[in-house]
């Protein structure tokens, strides 16, 4: 039986099963456990099981499906996280859930916008690595996401500079190579209006509203191991997790 603390029953088991859809152990489609269940595994009563579900489909991760009970409906309504993506990237060595799948558009040194410019302490002109894919499931684009690591890298970490996925996700192969490892991550985020680029990569209208993301992957004595943005279309939850 999990183990509950003074966090409120329904919250408990609201993050776990949002846990379990954002890594990926529950896929879209997939049946939630029942009330009953629920209740059983948990050790609380059946109304506050009800409340656990009902949040969930609030959130937009579930529905009810009539004769099947509450279902798991996360491919058009989720987007993961830089936090939920290093995690998974760190423990499992995958950074995608089977659903899902990602294409590197481009790879190369350029220079970067002056805010990565300074976090990464780079002078006027000096170029710095850039990755820049789309994160697809079945039904279209997820998101679009670009990364920035220092131009140091381009000799200790050649696969960045290629258009090529890196199995066990970029965290892993810098740490292999460096000894660097990312175990934080800070985030900022705010809607924006979708850009040429964003349009083209989401398959949306210039102008429409998307939900935009950057992130900091920082090691353990605070070095930015590397930056990144992220666009999604508007209506997909971000969840975050307080580990």
């Amino acid at each position: 039986m999990p183990e509950l603390d003074r966090t409120p029953p329904y919250l408990q088991v609201v993050h776990e099963l949002r846990r379990r859809i954002v890594d990926g152990e529950l896929s879209d489609g997939d049946r939630l456990p029942s009330v009953r269940q629920i209740a059983e595994d948990w050790g609380i009563a059946q109304a506050t099981a009800m409340k656990a579900l009902a949040a969930l489909r609030a959130d937009g991760l579930a529905e009810s499906v009539t004769g099947v009970g509450t279902v798991v409906r996360s491919r058009r309504n989720l987007h993961r996280s830089a936090a939920d993506r290093l995690e998974r990237a760190v423990t499992t060595g995958k950074i995608y859930p089977d659903d899902e799948y990602a294409k590197i558009v481009s790879a190369e040194l350029t220079v970067p916008p002056t805010w990565v410019a300074d976090l990464f302490e780079l002078g006027e002109g000096e170029q710095a690595i850039r990755r820049h894919r789309v994160t697809y499931n079945d039904e279209g684009p997820v998101s679009a996401s670009t990364s920035w690591f220092s131009p140091a890298l381009a000799e200790t970490v050649p696969a960045l500079l290629e258009t090529e996925r890196i199995p066990g996700g970029t965290p892993n192969a810098i740490e292999a190579a460096t000894g660097q490892r990312a175990v934080t991550t800070e985030e900022a985020s705010a809607t924006l209006r979708a850009t040429d680029q964003d349009a083209e990569d989401l398959g949306i209208a210039v102008g429409d509203p998307v939900a935009a993301g950057r992130n900091i992957y920082l090691d353990a004595g605070g070095t930015v191991i590397e930056v990144g943005e992220s666009v999604a279309p508007e209506g997909r939850w971000k969840v975050y997790r307080k580990v």
